[in-house]
């Protein structure tokens, strides 16, 4: 989930649009966590865009070529397809996007965006609570009798 004033998917088209080339959105993590996630290679092209030299699925942080994580948006040409078509399986015996997206850098250029806007990783449990409790924060409805809950429990809290 990424709360954004522009949804970072149209952020992405507008890049993919201007530089006619496949585009992943990125951010930076913390180096324990690169085992999570797909990691970029890149260098840097513009302010918050950079270009692929590389991506690894899932590297040991020792073995992390950067701290880039590549967080589940994408915007791909369909040059990928073709890649999909002819990448091995990978980790788990399952074709990985990662390898596909690899593959694709040897075609075309494959960038990598920095998006504005706060993501929340809710495959994790905490992620997913922190979600809910900023988004309620800044709903129209119910900001105001949720901020008034929360005081209530944290009064209670030892």
């Amino acid at each position: 989930l990424i709360d954004s004033k522009v949804s970072v998917v149209k952020q992405m088209v507008e890049v993919f649009e201007k530089h006619q080339s496949s585009v992943l959105g990125v951010e930076d993590v913390l180096p324990s966590e690169t085992a999570s996630y797909g990691i970029v290679d890149a260098f840097p092209i513009e302010p918050n865009l950079l270009q692929l030299k590389g991506i690894v699925e899932k590297p040991q942080p020792q073995d992390a070529p950067s701290t880039l994580a590549v967080v589940g948006r994408y915007v791909l040409s369909g040059k990928i397809f073709d890649c999909l078509e002819n990448v091995k399986p990978g980790k788990g015996g399952e074709i990985q996007l990662t390898d596909g997206i690899a593959m694709l850098m040897a075609y075309e250029k494959v960038l990598a965006y920095r998006f504005e806007g706060k993501r929340y990783d809710c495959g994790s449990k905490i992620g997913f609570m922190q979600a809910n409790v900023e988004l309620a924060l800044k709903h129209p409805e119910i900001a105001q009798h949720f901020t008034e809950y929360l005081k209530t429990v944290a009064s209670e809290l030892k």
